[in-house]
């Protein structure tokens, strides 16, 4: 920083130097100067504000010994790392606690309450990143950096590039069984982006069927788009093909390998159903959400449905923020052949949204076995994980059923009381210093009454300690 622009009142009866230090102080309160951020010196501060520099000196002293900010030896002033600083909110200050806000539906009004801190987190998004190959990471993106690959800051081409969508190619026809050419493929950053096309070719206001409960996300955003959503009921095949067959939707938006947040997989006799409804008008299609079908702990990996898909209906989307990372925010989408028309004809001009050195990296992180083999590892770890959750949940199978084990990173308890609310579950646990997420959160509309208590409980972002300590709290809250 340079430059600190404020409002000196020089007829205001304070000293100057005394105006400077509130301020200054204060933004550092507000959080509007950081940790270590860097002061102006006195000599360019007291030009910029025309007052002597003795003056500046003074605030800054003062602002020194109250340990606001440090001086370093030739470098100049720093501000000072602070603990629990109230931070302040127009004419009030808060202290940095965790408030809990529970909006109840009596009367609309919104009760504020102070919880107690959460030490465990079962969050169904919680990724393990220790085992990530950060050197080779690094490596790579210096190899890539320092061979003069000019050609990567130059516009590339608006599918993504062609090595990366042939080594994408090879990886989903190996692992997935999807039945795809690169040319096929498009390559962008996040789901988003690609939701984002998708509306391009399927057009505005159409219907999109989706499951209920459901990826809320994906539900967001297709609101956003204003496609008219249908709502089809579930049961423990998946969507209701016979409820499908009654609205009037142009897709249907699935999950059959490892459905969120309910952790059903689609049998083979239900994905033929939906493959029959799809090819009975030219232009159905279904949507298949592949989110996180590298975590498979029993048996063998559930093909996608794209690659039993003849007739050209299956529009399949997958990411790697699952499996590598989600900073990567790279995902895929495969197109039948009819959408690629589309795509070439309307959509061509959308310039690629992940950067080609990115592109590189991952591209060659894939393609050399790095990926495979990092796969692997987490698999295992994630595995582990999975096996000591269920371990740890024996006790509460008397009160609690437990389901959607044996793939992705998290699982359902359900409580086999069906006087026992969601909400009283989560609150017990937040009172115990654990955060549990309630399956209410996923349904597109009212969760239905006869659906019993449920809380999702991931295990992905933790530490095996972490989830055995976990327990504990949930079994002195609920048990």
């Amino acid at each position: 920083m340079y430059d600190m622009t404020m409002e000196l009142k020089f007829h205001s009866g304070k000293c100057l130097y005394e105006q400077i230090y509130e301020h200054i102080r204060d933004e550092i309160k507000g959080g509007r100067l950081l940790s270590g951020e860097r002061l102006p010196s006195t000599r360019a501060l007291a030009e910029y504000l025309q007052i002597s520099r003795s003056t500046v000196d003074f605030a800054y002293e003062q602002l020194r010994s109250e340990g606001y900010i440090e001086a370093r030896p030739y470098r100049g002033y720093f501000v000072c790392k602070l603990e629990e600083l109230p931070r302040e909110r127009g004419n009030t200050y808060e202290m940095t606690k965790l408030v809990n806000v529970v909006s109840l539906e009596e009367g609309g009004s919104v009760i504020t309450k102070e919880s107690p801190a959460i030490h465990y987190d079962f969050s169904p998004n919680g990724l393990d990143m220790s085992v990530f190959p950060f050197s080779v990471w690094k490596k790579i993106t210096k190899n890539i950096l320092n061979d003069s690959n000019t050609e990567l800051f130059a516009l590339g081409e608006p599918q993504g590039d062609l090595d990366l969508r042939q080594t994408i190619s090879r990886y989903l026809h190996s692992s997935r069984g999807v039945n795809c050419t690169p040319e096929q493929i498009i390559v962008g950053a996040g789901n988003d982006y690609l939701l984002l096309l998708l509306e391009k070719l399927l057009g505005r206001h159409v219907g999109i069927a989706m499951e209920n409960p459901t990826y809320k996300r994906a539900f967001n955003i297709f609101c956003s788009f204003s496609y008219r959503i249908e709502i089809v009921g579930m049961d423990e095949g998946g969507m209701k093909v016979e409820e499908l067959q009654t609205r009037q939707v142009k897709a249907a938006y699935i999950m059959p390998s490892h459905q969120f947040p309910t952790g059903i997989t689609m049998p083979i006799g239900r994905r033929m159903e939906l493959l029959k409804w799809a090819a009975e008008e030219e232009e159905r299609y279904l949507i298949e959400d592949d989110y996180d079908s590298e975590f498979r702990y029993k048996g063998k990996p559930i093909p996608a449905l794209q690659g039993v898909d003849t007739a050209g209906k299956v529009i399949y989307i997958g990411t790697f923020s699952k499996a590598i990372a989600p900073a990567i925010r790279v995902s895929f989408m495969v197109l039948p052949p009819r959408l690629l028309v589309r795509y070439r004809e309307e959509c061509s001009f959308y310039s690629s949204t992940v950067s080609r050195i990115d592109q590189r990296i991952l591209n060659e992180f894939i393609r050399d076995g790095y990926f495979e083999r990092y796969l692997n590892k987490t698999r295992k770890l994630y595995r582990e994980k999975h096996e000591l959750l269920l371990q740890e949940l024996a006790p509460f199978r008397r009160k609690f059923k437990v389901s959607g084990e044996n793939a992705g990173l998290h699982l359902l308890l359900t409580c086999r009381d069906r006087n026992v609310m969601e909400e009283e579950l989560i609150r017990k646990a937040a009172d115990c210093g654990a955060k549990v997420y309630g399956l209410s959160g996923a349904f597109v509309e009212k969760m239905p009454p006869h659906i019993e208590a449920t809380v999702l409980l991931g295990y992905g972002g933790m530490k095996k300690e972490e989830i055995s300590e976990g327990i504990k709290k949930l079994k002195q809250a609920w048990l």
